[in-house]
């Protein structure tokens, strides 16, 4: 805890976003300079509850000791507080930036007050931590003579890398993209967790501590070129597949073919590697400039998408979501200490509202069709209300519209991974396509292979992604020396 009586004293105060008409103007990150006195008072709102819900299941997946930390930060003492949250989490960095935050949901001050500002005391911590010299690389005293390998270099395989790698095995992480870290990579834009800065200081840490990592290399059937994933399974003593959820979810209706349609990652992707090859002088990239945006999808990575295109300066920019907007406050079916289903205001939709004077999103609406210009490209889109009822949704007669649209951006989520990498080792499936590896074990079907994140659960945070990384680690690390110590 903090000051005893901190949460009576002090008002929930969160550490702001540069002014939106600034940072527009930029791919760096949002977040503004942390204040020391901010977070010292912030940290002493923390509350002697008892029972830390925050750290349980419904608030942080990998049990973070955040009311220890809170009152280190409180206290002044940071370096207490790092070591603190590295016991639990390998990337604070990652998480302070780009985790919604279940925890805050979970804050048991959140019952009748705002709660405490964790994520913002998260990412200070980390931030100190490499600012003052105190996060260095600590590689493995010995090593056990096991080799693991890793497919995929989102969260959930490097939390894994990381976990295996202290345990003393020798870890090669494969990546078929030209860069490492997956989705945190290119699948979240630069504004929200800076390529360089953040992620590549991480894996160049992970580096020098002795993991190994491959890019541009495609493991599957080993046609093409790419890395037969078969005689990987006999060369290393246990493999890992933490591919992510990449399938996206389309939007099978008329005009769907025309051009100017793209899946969000498709846009994103692009965007941040243009960036960091030329500062997007090549234009390999799709751009946004002077085009009516309509972005499907209403959760985060539609936001990313709303604030990509701002960026390139698009001309207007709308955002339908099929669902009704939600209450300000939680409804009687969604009690504490479960996550709050309220209306949020996102940095994408502070954008758009800056630009254009409304927030972008519209609510309970159904696409319909694309226009077609005449030349193949969209120019419109169809839509209709939509109301839910007895379980289903029903069109609004007479509520048809069409909105302009140059370029379309699906951002309707994902249904799981591909299985280009699985299918030759013949793994089973769950029903929803996923990797089938029970909870807590990891292991698949297939002797040696286990499997972790996205593409084991389907698609969820990156939190929990570190979360299944960390803990498949450790059934690896037990199915290789009989036991584990790994956390």
């Amino acid at each position: 805890m903090g000051k005893p009586t901190g949460f009576l004293e002090f008002k929930r105060n969160a550490a702001p976003y540069r002014d939106a008409s600034k940072r527009l103007l930029d791919f760096k990150e949002i977040y503004t300079a942390h204040d020391d006195k901010r977070l010292t008072t912030q940290g002493a709102r923390c509350m002697d509850c008892g029972v830390p819900f925050c750290q349980s299941n419904d608030g942080c997946p990998i049990h973070n000791l955040i009311p220890e930390w809170n009152d280190l930060v409180y206290n002044g003492h940071w370096h207490e507080a790092l070591d603190r949250l590295h016991q639990t989490n390998n990337f604070p960095e990652f998480t302070g930036r780009v985790c919604p935050a279940p925890c805050e949901g979970a804050c048991v001050l959140g019952i009748t007050d705002p709660a405490v500002t964790i994520k913002n005391i998260e990412m200070a911590i980390i931030d100190r931590g490499f600012k003052e010299g105190w996060v260095v690389p600590t590689p493995p005293t010995s090593r056990s003579g096991k080799s693991v390998a890793i497919v995929g270099s989102g969260p959930a395989g490097l939390a894994a890398a990381d976990q295996l790698n202290r345990a003393g095995h020798t870890v090669t992480v494969f990546e078929r993209a030209d860069r490492i870290g997956g989705l945190l990579m290119y699948g979240i834009p630069n504004m929200k967790l800076d390529k360089t800065e953040v992620v590549q200081r991480r894996v160049d840490l992970l580096r020098a501590e002795g993991v190994q990592f491959e890019t541009s290399v495609n493991v599957g059937d080993g046609s093409n070129g790419g890395r037969d994933v078969l005689q990987m399974a006999q060369e290393f003593d246990a493999l890992l597949l933490s591919t992510g959820a990449t399938l996206p979810r389309d939007l099978p209706i008329p005009g769907r073919e025309l051009k100017g349609i793209h899946f969000a990652m498709e846009f994103l992707t692009a965007n941040t590697r243009s960036l960091l090859d030329s500062n997007h002088s090549d234009g390999a990239y799709i751009n946004a400039s002077d085009k009516h945006v309509v972005v499907i999808g209403g959760g985060d990575t539609g936001t990313d998408c709303i604030g990509t295109a701002m960026r390139h300066g698009c001309r207007s920019m709308t955002n339908f979501e099929l669902f009704p907007q939600p209450p300000d406050t939680r409804g009687p079916n969604n009690p504490w200490p479960t996550w709050p289903v309220i209306m949020r205001t996102d940095y994408g939709h502070q954008e758009a509202a800056q630009k254009f004077g409304c927030d972008p999103r519209i609510y309970a609406i159904s696409s319909t069709g694309f226009v077609d210009d005449g030349n193949g490209n969209v120019k419109a889109i169809r839509t209709v209300d939509v109301k839910f009822n007895n379980g289903k949704f029903e069109n609004i007669p007479g509520s048809e519209r069409e909105y302009p649209a140059d370029l379309v951006f699906l951002a309707m989520g994902f249904l799981g991974p591909e299985h280009a990498v699985s299918d030759p080792l013949k793994i089973d499936y769950d029903p929803r396509s996923n990797y089938s590896a029970p909870y807590g074990q990891y292991q698949t079907n297939v002797e040696k292979v286990f499997a972790a994140g996205d593409c084991r659960r389907g698609q969820s945070l990156v939190v929990r992604a570190i979360n299944e990384g960390r803990e498949a680690a450790r059934e690896i690390d037990r199915f290789l020396m009989g036991s584990s110590d790994l956390p």
